[in-house]
């Protein structure tokens, strides 16, 4: 039985009026107005140049897993980018807002947003830069790297990766769209039981957040699925368990914790959803509810939710260092079975969200104990990495930088979560910044990662390389930008500012505050210089392609292939030897050997049934919104039929023949040949950029001792 509503609803409109546009809000409106015109520019640009069949056949049908990396990317930077204007927003109110004298604007008593506002800004930041910016970032790499990386052609389902992307990409438009038609929720990113109770919440921001954070969790527990399947099931010969690149180990254990934790969000989304919908009382303190119980479920997911994130960026740092070392991986199958332990213990630890409610000091140890044990194989890691780089041939580029960065936040990060580890010192600033402080050293180790990232894989996928002088100034100012704004979190944790104030009213921590705020101007200059960045390096792109092997010192089978890697990834799948390919290959001098025949390729095709399907879940998402039943009704027939279609239809798929695949691999090996060519003429270099990074104080690279040979302990 649905739960009647307060407030008005009409059949064909459900709960959705002129009303519930907030066109007289000064701050929504023009930002409203700005985004309708950047739109109606960039669908006039596309059609006036005439891409919309190049978009539909390259971009939006593909199933080709690295365009579908590449746009979980694009999804995750926007995203990264809305969630740190969400910050701004934040910090701007709380430097403002401080003290009973403090002026206000806009409706607000002090500062500029008022605090339903402000909560809603506060629970969207969250919801972004966890599902809709870290977790698409991590899953692009994923996509895009961890098929070549085994030898494989594509994921094991290349549809179904499709629907994940777009399923996240509805999410995303669905958490876009409460910006400008209702509300989002007020209660914090994960919720807080029974304020999301309806009648606590009445409006329609804890819909949109249930069914925008749904909607998100199906999609990354299908692209889960896919990449356990890829890994277990395509790699190429020869590629067995102990040959595994460290990313993909990393990307398996974070894929088990994606594939058992998700169910567990959707399945207390849903009795959320319930308890609004149908009147249901599985979160209410009367009539046979129990808050501990949503509590309880949602960090079941919500802590591994954390490792599920933490692993890939431990993977990308574990590619990076031993590349710009000059060294193999120190350590690594303790490195494998340290990530599976952390995948292990993920399940273990999510009662350290509430040590101060009541649940006793045995349970209270038990958990405490678990926490403290993921920092063993936490450390293991961080040895390792440090072992990798002691006398390496360390080479300082910015994809490095980025690397250091990530390791450095790691361990504040870490040792500031041991100190919450221990219930007596997490009584004390349990709530407090201290706490908020933490966690974004953590999830900034990812940011770093990630950056690192994108610098290193980019020219593999586009054949360039980013500039260095602007990707070591944004790391420069995003540096900086992490010290002024979280060294005085922690301090203002410890002076017992509590977190989610709109209004602060101890006067005393204003300079604190002040320097926040200016830690926040100095990140909105690395956005800028990302923005330089980008332009710097697509202008000059012609001057900085690159070879197969982008760096010169790489080790694993991602750099064996062209640059930028074509649709088919291997034109013959290759053999595997040893645990660092590339670097066996180079070492026996057989890294530029061309097979001496070329045979049939099957390739899935493109298919526009991903693309129609999130957009029928986002419309599906907004009439459940905002109850309109005969669009849930609607959406949801045409979600069924559509899924019976393409499952009569199939994808039989098509044949890339000898001929022609000989043909694009004498194109590719061309390309390889001039740019080497210009390389020699430049500088005497050798393909890929090895000579680029010679250091007068070494003897050049080809001189020296056969050091990657003699430290090279995984030949086969």
């Amino acid at each position: 039985m649905l739960v009647d509503l307060a407030g008005g609803w009409n059949p064909m409109l459900g709960r959705l009026a002129w009303s519930q546009i907030p066109y007289d809000n000064p701050i929504l409106a023009p930002l409203f107005v700005a985004v309708v015109i950047g739109a109606v520019l960039v669908l006039g640009l596309i059609t006036y140049y005439g891409k919309w069949t190049y978009l539909w056949k390259e971009w939006l049908t593909t199933v080709d897993h690295k365009k579908l990396g590449v746009m979980y990317i694009l999804i995750g930077l926007v995203m990264l980018f809305r969630g740190f204007i969400d910050g701004l927003m934040i910090r701007t109110q709380q430097a403002w807002a401080v003290g009973p004298h403090s002026s206000g604007v806009f409706g607000a008593t002090h500062g500029y947003l008022t605090p339903f506002h402000f909560g809603q800004v506060y629970s969207a930041h969250g919801v972004i830069m966890i599902l809709l910016a870290a977790t698409p970032l991590l899953v692009g790499f994923m996509n895009i790297i961890v098929p070549i990386q085994i030898g494989a052609r594509d994921m094991a389902y290349p549809y179904l990766n499709a629907l994940g992307l777009w399923l996240t990409a509805a999410g995303g438009a669905l958490i876009m769209i409460s910006l400008f038609v209702g509300d989002f929720a007020h209660n914090g990113w994960f919720g807080y039981a029974p304020i999301f109770e309806l009648q606590y919440s009445p409006g329609v921001g804890v819909d949109y957040w249930i069914w925008t954070m749904e909607l998100l969790a199906l999609g990354t527990t299908l692209g889960g699925i896919n990449i356990l399947a890829t890994i277990v099931k395509m790699r190429a010969p020869g590629m067995t368990w102990g040959r595994l690149p460290i990313f993909v180990w990393a990307s398996l254990a974070s894929n088990v914790i994606a594939l058992t934790s998700f169910p567990a969000l959707q399945v207390a989304l849903a009795l959320v959803a319930a308890d609004r919908y149908l009147g249901a009382h599985f979160f209410t303190a009367g009539l046979g509810g129990n808050l501990m119980l949503y509590t309880n479920l949602f960090w079941i997911w919500g802590h591994p939710e954390v490792y599920f994130v933490i692993l890939p960026a431990f993977g990308m740092m574990s590619e990076i260092f031993p590349t710009f070392s000059e060294k193999p991986l120190f350590g690594y199958m303790t490195m494998v079975l340290a990530s599976m332990a952390i995948a292990g213990l993920s399940w273990m630890v999510w009662l350290h969200h509430f040590f101060t409610m009541g649940a006793g000091p045995y349970v209270n140890s038990a958990f405490s104990v678990a926490t403290m044990l993921v920092g063993i194989p936490t450390g293991v890691k961080v040895f390792n990495w440090a072992f990798t780089m002691y006398r390496g041939r360390l080479t300082f580029t910015a994809a490095m930088l980025w690397a250091i960065g990530a390791l450095f936040l790691l361990l504040v990060g870490g040792l500031t979560g041991m100190m919450l580890a221990v219930p007596a010192i997490n009584y004390m600033v349990h709530n407090s910044v201290f706490v908020v402080a933490h966690f974004h050293s953590m999830l900034l180790t990812i940011v770093y990662a990630i950056f690192a990232s994108v610098i290193y894989w980019f020219p593999k996928v586009f054949g360039f390389k980013l500039n260095e002088f602007w990707a070591k100034t944004m790391f420069w100012l995003f540096s900086a930008g992490t010290a002024l704004v979280f060294v005085p979190m922690y301090m203002l944790g410890f002076m017992g500012m509590t977190r989610r104030l709109d209004y602060v009213f101890n006067t005393a921590w204003h300079p604190y505050l002040l320097v926040m705020e200016f830690g926040i101007v100095v990140y909105t200059l690395s956005v800028l210089a990302f923005f330089a960045l980008l332009y710097v390096s697509v202008r000059d792109h012609a001057s900085n392609q690159v070879g197969a092997d982008a760096w010169g010192t790489s080790r694993s089978l991602e750099w064996l292939t062209h640059s930028p890697v074509p649709f088919y990834n291997f034109a013959v799948l290759p053999h595997i030897n040893a645990r660092d390919e590339v670097a066996w290959r180079r070492d026996n001098g057989i890294d530029h050997v061309q097979p001496d025949h070329y045979e049939d390729i099957h390739m899935p095709n493109n298919t526009g049934v991903a693309i129609a399907l999130g957009g029928l879940t986002f419309v599906l998402g907004f009439a459940l919104v905002w109850r309109i039943w005969w669009l849930c009704a609607f959406s949801l027939l045409a979600i069924v039929a559509l899924v019976i279609y393409r499952s009569f239809k199939g994808d039989p798929g098509y044949i890339i023949t000898a001929a022609e695949l000989e043909q694009m691999e004498k194109a590719a090996m061309r390309r390889e040949a001039r740019i080497g060519k210009q390389r020699h003429q430049v500088g005497g270099g050798v393909l890929g950029e090895a000579i680029a990074y010679e250091r007068s104080d070494l003897p050049p690279l080809a001189s020296q001792p056969s050091s990657s040979v003699g430290l090279d302990h995984h030949r086969s």
